[in-house]
């Protein structure tokens, strides 16, 4: 039943995200822009890991779950390190999302040759 709930709620989110783009005069950047901060604000309230526990990896699925990391991470790390925490924190939760993301991209690129 875990599969339906993840289904669902990742489901949910993307279906969010089309009825705003075709509703709303907004490009997918801000679309994309929006959920980061409302995964952030999500997990502010202690609200993304009561969805995590409820929908499973389905709620670690759409870009809502990086907002989360970056929130958790830097809430963490202000616990440990204090205010400094708010400057270093969000890297550690991240860095592989990000690093992964980046030589990916930069493989594909030299494998495919952009368009006109």
């Amino acid at each position: 039943m875990i599969f339906v709930y993840s289904f669902i709620f990742c489901g949910t989110i993307c279906l969010l995200g089309q009825i705003i783009l075709d509703n709303t005069n907004l490009t997918p950047g801000h679309v994309t822009t929006m959920f980061v901060i409302f995964g952030g604000l999500l997990n502010a309230f202690d609200l993304y890991d009561k969805f995590i526990k409820w929908f499973g990896a389905g709620t670690l699925v759409p870009i809502t779950s990086f907002g989360h990391s970056l929130t958790h991470a830097v809430m963490s790390a202000i616990d440990k390190d204090g205010i400094l925490g708010l400057f270093t924190g969000m890297f550690n939760l991240t860095t592989a999302g990000i690093v992964a993301a980046m030589v990916f991209g930069f493989i594909t690129s030299m494998i495919f040759k952009a368009r006109d």
